[in-house]
């Protein structure tokens, strides 16, 4: 006959697993690993429009396009849509596990030094998040509408030509990163929020249950009877302390 292996049951069984809105799940990682991917492209695609710029040639008193424009025009428009799908993601779902998750700050002292900490740094990556990804979507959008308004004919001569300046697609992409690793600090402090609430739940629930044990009143001890050879029965009473048990017999008659 053959013999099927069962395996033991651990104690890692029994805890459940997190929920893909868990700040702490597969999910929540794989979110800010795309948003940090999403990012870094971003910023080589701004990098590449730098290089690929239109410039002006000025002959006498015309100048002319060296290019239409149309790849740093690309870049441009791939990393501005990229930049925006990035951080609306990583913050929908932060918004998403936060309000599904209990408040972390409900069950602490608005005064104590630890909720002020937490406080001032969310705010801070927060605030400077989106202050970074509005100056860098906005440095992007000049270079779009530049770089668009010379798509046709732009080997013609002209009185006049716009350009871009020198570094602003590289600006934009700098700000593009540090708007990602600052929503990527953002996350971080809610993740450690997150593990010190459920630091306290646990050591509340331990508090909770050693003062319900120590509070319940003592128990009585139990009585049984024994018999002991050529002897009437005697009772036996069960103190259930170390020193064992105190038999009292009954006189003879």
């Amino acid at each position: 006959m053959s013999r099927t292996r069962v395996r033991a049951v651990t104690h890692q069984d029994l805890v459940p697993s997190p929920k893909t809105t868990d700040l702490s799940s597969k999910t929540g990682i794989f979110v800010v690993v795309l948003t940090i991917i999403f990012g870094l492209s971003c910023f080589v695609l701004c990098l590449y429009a730098e290089a690929t710029r239109s410039q002006v040639t000025w002959v006498s008193s015309t100048c002319v396009y060296n290019g239409s424009g149309k790849t740093p025009l690309l870049c441009g428009v791939i990393a501005f849509v990229g930049l925006a799908v990035a951080m609306v993601g990583l913050h929908m779902y932060l918004l998403i596990a936060v309000t599904t998750s209990p408040l972390v700050l409900a069950t602490w002292d608005p005064g104590s030094t630890p909720a002020k900490t937490l406080t001032y740094q969310a705010a801070f990556f927060f605030v400077s998040t989106w202050l970074c990804f509005g100056v860098g979507e906005v440095l992007l959008l000049v270079g779009l509408s530049v770089e668009s308004g010379h798509l046709k004919n732009w080997s013609k001569p002209k009185p006049s030509c716009l350009v871009i300046r020198q570094g602003l697609f590289s600006a934009a992409g700098v700000f593009s990163l540090l708007s990602v690793f600052l929503a990527t600090g953002l996350y971080l402090m809610a993740l450690q929020a997150h593990r010190i609430s459920k630091d306290l739940e646990n050591t509340h629930r331990v508090i909770l249950e050693a003062s319900v044990l120590y509070a319940s009143p003592p128990r009585s001890p139990t009585n049984r009877m024994a018999t002991v050879a050529r002897e009437a029965p005697a009772t036996v009473r069960d103190e259930l302390t170390s020193l064992g048990y105190l038999v009292s017999l009954k006189e003879l008659a």
